[in-house]
């Protein structure tokens, strides 16, 4: 193989790489609540729902202060973070969510049971 060919062929796999990734934000918006509801039944009370709803509208790993902030928490000291922290570590755990780096980004695979948290980079 000469390295034309295989220029063209990195061309090739970069570009189709762009355009997978520029069809995920619109992917992840189609994970609506009720399809989170659906995969993960046990995910029942209003504060989780809450919160799964505010990654439904993300594009992109949140942090756990702007989740404080999307939900209308007000956060004037550290320890106001630490509920909610408290209940992504949770969603975690039920593997609703992956953490990611200090922030959190919804799951792509469907709850079976309690394992090891997931790490995602973002």
């Amino acid at each position: 193989m000469n390295t034309a060919t295989a220029l063209d062929l990195i061309t090739a796999r970069q570009t189709a790489v762009t355009e997978y990734a520029g069809q995920l934000p619109e992917q992840i918006a189609k994970f609506t609540a009720e399809q989170l509801n659906a995969l993960y039944p046990t995910i029942a009370s209003e504060p989780y729902q809450q919160i799964l709803a505010v990654f439904c509208a993300a594009t992109a790993p949140i942090r756990a202060k702007d989740v404080c902030m999307a939900l209308g928490i007000e956060v004037t000291v550290p320890k106001d973070v630490e509920g909610i922290r408290a209940k992504l570590k949770r969603l975690v755990r039920r593997q609703a969510l992956a953490e990611a780096n200090q922030a959190w980004s919804p799951s792509t695979r469907p709850a079976t049971k309690p394992s090891q948290n997931t790490l995602r980079r973002g």
